[in-house]
């Protein structure tokens, strides 16, 4: 191939230029040139390589990697808490919702029912808690008549005994007069055939002494009749006199035991019980007077009334009608159901008119915020990993362009063999060694599910960043302080 060159005529005379032609002589300087080229060529790789592959390189020696990892995060399974038929389901699957976003409602027609019931049995009981007050006071009135009698009881005996010893001294009394009448009489019975004495002055003496005899057996039968009355005999037993009683008639009296018997039985219904019921009438009172340091007797039956068992009993109804009205109230609003994370509905296998019971699951709500990888490193990349560590996330939704940010939380304590549904029986005696992976949690840091979500089940590429110092909760440990073992530190 030659190359011409042509030029436009002119008036002015020119040269003509003799074609060139291509292809020119061979001679030992290409071989040099392409010798050249080839190596800029080669030094240009070289340098590539050295500019791209050594901190790839150093980047291998540095780093722990592992395909076998995927995204996982919380699942909330929404169940109602009352059983009855859905009236409305709002949601459906893949629908984004909030917390306290409502789910579904059930027919809230029952419950309303319920509670109108339940409000009625509160307003019975507290009618009677007004009547159980009414009665406590009434019994209460009786119980401190009761007391009174027991007292005006223990009185009336003792005055009794006084009666006694004061008809006995009357008795010594005319028993004196007697003797003074007889004397008399018999001197003037003496005189009277002597004339000194006169038959009328004789008769006076008589009759003088027939009033005596018949004083002194009054007065004796009035003895009698105080002992009799005392449930004592009529004569004084031997080496004893009319005056003697025994020392504890005021406790041990008939009317003072039925006193003490209505006062313990009307006491009972306060819930007043004596610590005996072998204590006499006077030590029971003082028992009763004890409940209060200064014995005063308005505090002593307040706090009687406080804690009166009928009274005690209607508060106790009332209180547990409340609990009833509350628990139908509950229950009425159980009736509608609330989303108690924010995240995304899956599951979804209610419609309306089904019948649900209490604690079945109707929906899930899996969380697109509170995630987290886990990652499956073999046994033999653990050496060097540690919480805290830093760990670059590649994900494959999102091409390997984009790199998530995470942070070594904790290492599952056993490898995925052992927590499997059957684990390996290795006793058999055919155990083959197989390189085990143990399950390690990286927590995402500086995630906006917003903008670049992460889904349950994606795949991951971690990689762990060993020149880099730990950080955070437990860095450089293999275990959880135990303080600390009930949380992650999710971001």
């Amino acid at each position: 191939m030659s190359i011409t060159v042509k030029t436009e005529q002119s008036t002015t005379p020119s040269i003509e230029k003799p074609a060139i032609s291509a292809e020119r002589p061979t001679t030992g300087k290409a071989p040099s040139k392409r010798r050249r080229i080839l190596l800029l060529v080669a030094i240009g790789i070289g340098g590539l390589v050295l500019l791209f592959g050594i901190p790839r390189l150093i980047r291998a020696f540095n780093t722990v990697s592992t395909d076998d990892a995927y995204v996982n995060g919380y699942v909330t399974f929404v169940a109602p808490r009352v059983s009855g038929q859905v009236a409305r389901v709002l949601v459906d699957d893949n629908n984004r919702v909030k917390k306290g976003d409502v789910l579904l409602e059930l027919d809230p027609e029952p419950f309303q029912v319920e509670v109108a019931i339940k409000q009625a049995a509160v307003d019975a009981a507290e009618a009677n808690l007004v009547v159980a007050r009414a009665n406590v006071q009434g019994i209460l009135g009786q119980t401190r008549s009761n007391r009174f009698k027991l007292a005006r009881a223990i009185e009336d005996v003792d005055n009794q005994i006084a009666l006694i010893a004061a008809r006995v001294a009357t008795w010594e009394q005319e028993k004196a007069t007697l003797v003074l009448a007889q004397q008399e009489f018999d001197r003037a019975q003496r005189l009277l055939s002597t004339r000194v004495v006169s038959q009328e002055e004789y008769d006076e003496r008589r009759e003088a002494l027939d009033v005596a005899k018949a004083e002194v057996s009054q007065a004796l039968e009035n003895i009698h009749q105080a002992r009799v009355a005392l449930g004592l005999p009529a004569q004084a037993p031997e080496g004893k006199t009319l005056a003697d009683v025994p020392a504890d008639l005021d406790q041990t009296f008939s009317s003072v035991r039925q006193a003490q018997a209505d006062l313990l039985q009307s006491a009972a219904q306060l819930g007043i019980v004596p610590s005996s019921y072998t204590l006499t009438p006077k030590q029971m009172l003082d028992e009763f007077y004890r409940r209060d340091p200064t014995g005063n007797l308005d505090k002593i039956f307040a706090e009687v009334i406080k804690n009166a068992p009928s009274l005690k009993q209607a508060q106790t109804n009332l209180m547990q009608a409340r609990r009833d009205l509350d628990q139908a109230k509950l229950n009425l609003r159980y009736c509608t159901v609330y989303a108690e994370i924010d995240g995304v509905i899956t599951r979804r296998n209610v419609n309306p008119g089904n019948n649900v019971q209490a604690g079945q699951s109707v929906m899930a709500i899996r969380s697109l915020r509170d995630i987290w990888i886990d990652a499956n490193f073999k046994e033999t990349q653990l050496r060097n990993l540690r919480i805290g560590q830093h760990v670059d996330l590649e994900v494959d939704m999102y091409g390997g362009k984009h790199v998530f940010e995470g942070r070594i939380s904790g290492f599952t304590y056993g490898t995925g063999s052992t927590l499997a549904l059957l684990p390996a029986q290795n006793a058999t005696g055919n155990f083959v060694k197989v390189v085990q992976r143990l399950p390690v949690r990286i927590d995402v840091l500086n995630y906006d599910p917003d903008k670049l979500p992460l889904f349950a089940g994606l795949s991951v590429t971690p990689s762990v960043d060993l020149r880099r110092a730990p950080t955070g909760p437990n860095a450089g440990q293999f275990l959880q302080r135990p303080e600390q073992a009930g949380g992650s530190s999710q971001q």
